[in-house]
């Protein structure tokens, strides 16, 4: 889609790292669709993001975003300020025989490599998951049966604020990929625990879940991750495939046919075909099975209508 018409007048403290006006977000998620951020920051280091968000009105919204794996950028763009930490927060160092220190922006396929190269277990299922440090810790993300909430010590977080803070497993609230960061924090690092392991034992299982996830997901295609939360005791990808969904099209969206709890951008879709091919999987699986599926990606940002009559506020 286009650039956003949203308005670029805020008054905005200085930065060190750079920000950008209207900046364009569809390059930046895997769906490769959506409109712009009204700005996007991305800060030198932790000083730069805290100093900045402090300075900032605070009725600016305040977004991070990581590798945009898990989220729906709608058409309007998105007002405020949307946060992508850089190479700054993309370290992952060890800190002790079993423990890690990785930045808010490291992927989880560097924080299970070196997980590996130092003989720390227990991290192998974060090279599955397409996405940020920061991520993980906001979502709970999981796979494979392990979830963030069982190797997460603590992170730090920059407060919308601009207040920094350290917050400790116990203080996330965590849920199925869910947890109770304040909005408009930003996860600058976090702190993960395994437990000693054999490298070649665990670069195996790293292996066996590269394998497992290339057989059974279209990772070659614009597509944004797992769609649904499974509901207690079944799986989404099973309903949306009773419910008669598989290979269901809206414009140039799709659900994908190897896996149904994947959408896809066939290539020219609009965030709204891909939001509105998911609201018609909810409509059907409730219709067929009265489960009412709840959506695991983000959607973030205006509708295209909003935006053109200047509509602020974010819609859910």
């Amino acid at each position: 889609m286009g650039r956003s018409r949203l308005t670029t007048t805020l008054a905005l403290p200085p930065v060190r790292g750079t920000l950008k006006a209207d900046a364009p977000l569809a390059p930046l998620v895997w769906f490769k669709a959506g409109g712009a951020a009204q700005w996007l920051f991305e800060p030198k280091d932790a000083d730069d993001l805290s100093a900045f968000l402090r300075d900032l009105d605070p009725s600016v919204p305040v977004m991070a975003l990581g590798l945009g794996s898990n989220l729906i950028v709608r058409d309007g763009g998105v007002p405020g300020v949307v946060v992508r930490l850089g190479k700054p927060f993309a370290k992952v160092e060890r800190l002790d025989a079993t423990t890690l220190v990785c930045g808010g922006g490291a992927s989880g396929i560097l924080v299970s490599s070196t997980a590996r190269d130092n003989g720390i277990a227990g991290l192998e299922f974060l090279r599955s998951i397409p996405g940020t440090v920061g991520g993980f810790v906001r979502m709970n993300g999981g796979a494979y049966g392990r979830e963030t909430r069982d190797i997460l010590i603590e992170c730090d977080v920059v407060l919308r604020s601009g207040a920094r803070a350290t917050l400790g497993n116990a203080d996330l609230g965590y849920t199925y990929r869910h947890s109770t960061l304040p909005q408009g924090a930003v996860v600058v690092s976090a702190t993960f625990r395994g437990h000693p392991g054999e490298s070649a034992a665990i670069q195996a299982e790293m292996d066996r879940i590269a394998a497992a996830r290339e057989e059974s997901q279209p990772l070659r295609s614009k597509t944004g991750g797992s769609t649904f939360k499974n509901p207690d005791g079944r799986k989404a990808w099973a309903l949306v495939d009773e419910a008669g969904c598989r290979g269901l099209q809206i414009g140039g969206a799709q659900v994908s046919e190897k896996h149904t709890n994947f959408l896809l951008n066939t290539g020219d879709a609009t965030s709204a075909d891909i939001e509105a091919l998911g609201e018609e999987v909810r409509r059907r699986v409730k219709e067929t099975s009265g489960i009412e599926l709840e959506w695991e990606i983000q959607r973030v940002g205006m509708f295209a209508d909003d935006a053109d009559k200047g509509i602020l506020g974010v819609k859910k």
